[in-house]
């Protein structure tokens, strides 16, 4: 298995996706499909590791795609490409072993931040894996018809995180274990583990990904 495949419908959006993935090394090579066949069709040949599927690619949509898809590559992490008020595809797509989504207009360091998380989790039978739960920026209430412009500006959490809490979360989005944070900072292990319990609860965050997702979008982490 090898690089990721970028499945999207529109042109435009698979483009700069294509794009924003060359940027990340692990994801490499980079292919694109802008239908369920052309991806099952790069499957066949050199089954993906990872592929950023659009929620709502044209027939027979995302659901049939993922279950077409686990046949032929069943080793396959499949990211949705989702806003999260999509309530009703993610459900969908995340019950038939998505492992969970991205905004279609995600940064390279989101990108790789993701990578980072799903490539250290091997998928498991039935795809039974953490949501990689990249949340957005709340648009404020004032600001409901400002359009997409107004969502992309970054959120700053309203969490203060200590010194020791932004350098372990530094190390995360280089993608390091805890072992290797710890070596790198002169900690045990287990006082790396305490350090992010504390600052996943600080940042409202489920794993790393999120946590690094969060910490990149408020600007405290680069």
């Amino acid at each position: 298995m090898a690089g990721v495949v970028v499945c999207h419908a529109s042109t435009a959006v698979r483009e700069r996706l294509v794009v924003t993935s060359i940027g990340v090394p692990t994801l490499s090579p980079v292919r694109a499909a802008a239908t369920v066949d052309e991806l099952l069709a790069h499957a066949r040949r050199v089954p993906p590791t990872v592929v950023l599927l659009d929620a709502h690619i044209p027939a027979p949509g995302a659901g049939e795609a993922i279950r077409r898809l686990r046949a032929v590559a069943p080793g396959v992490a499949v990211v949705l490409l989702a806003q999260p008020d999509d309530s009703a595809a993610l459900d969908r797509a995340l019950a038939l072993g998505a492992r969970g989504f991205l905004a279609p207009d995600v940064g390279r360091a989101e990108l790789s931040a993701v990578a980072a998380h799903v490539l250290a989790s091997p998928v498991l039978p039935g795809g039974q894996r953490p949501v990689v739960d990249v949340p957005r920026p709340a648009v404020p209430a004032a600001d409901a018809e400002g359009g997409a412009g107004v969502a992309q500006e970054p959120v700053k959490p309203a969490v203060t995180l200590t010194k020791r809490e932004i350098e372990v979360l530094v190390g995360m989005s280089n993608g390091r274990s805890n072992a290797q944070i710890g070596a790198e900072l002169f900690l045990s292990e287990d006082t790396v583990k305490t350090h992010a319990r504390r600052l996943f609860r600080k940042l409202g965050a489920n794993d790393r990904a999120q946590a690094v997702a969060i910490g990149l979008r408020g600007g405290l982490i680069r």
